[in-house]
């Protein structure tokens, strides 16, 4: 292809509306992400329970509440965190009595962010060291929260609310050419 040829191309590519609008929506998301601290974040807050809990009422509480993690606090100060991972990678496949208490089968002391850490920091934390929830404690360390993964991916949906929620059913049939999916 001639010089003249790739220069139309990239005009024709330039000149797409559509694909400007995905370009701005795209950094908008970065930005949003990057420059976000957790606490934009709306998350319930934290529901901490004694380590001397039962894993079954652990259990129960976690399904009343439709959460994934519990935090585990002596006082003000967590000691540990129980999730739906700990559930199956310590209770379901080990002998340990459904009526043990829960620091039996909690992580302890895990790692926690501050409500001003970044969004972008907290997602780094998650990639890399395989978390999908995390504990969010104020300034003073109490627990103010847990973020997971589902929070940052409604984060996500709320920043570009047109482009997500409004996707083809079917995303291997291409992208939808108006907002209303058509």
């Amino acid at each position: 292809m001639s010089d003249t040829g790739a220069r139309e191309d990239q005009d024709s590519y330039e000149d797409d509306p559509l694909e400007r609008q995905h370009q701005r929506e795209a950094l908008k998301l970065g930005e949003a992400i990057l420059d976000a601290e957790i606490g934009a974040i709306e998350s319930p807050p934290a529901i901490s329970v004694p380590p001397t809990m039962s894993i079954r009422d652990a259990c129960r509480l976690m399904i009343d509440k439709r959460i994934g993690a519990l935090l585990i606090a002596e006082g003000d100060h967590i000691v540990g965190i129980f999730t739906e991972r700990d559930v199956l990678s310590r209770v379901v496949v080990s002998s340990v009595a459904h009526d043990a208490a829960i620091s039996t089968v909690m992580t302890k002391n895990p790692e926690a962010l501050g409500e001003h850490d970044g969004i972008a920091f907290a997602l780094n934390r998650m990639i890399v060291r395989g978390f999908r929830h995390l504990p969010i404690v104020d300034a003073a360390g109490h627990p103010r929260g847990v973020l997971s993964v589902r929070g940052v991916v409604g984060y996500i949906v709320s920043v570009l609310p047109g482009r997500v929620l409004n996707l083809a059913p079917e995303p291997h049939l291409g992208i939808p050419r108006s907002t209303d999916g058509g």
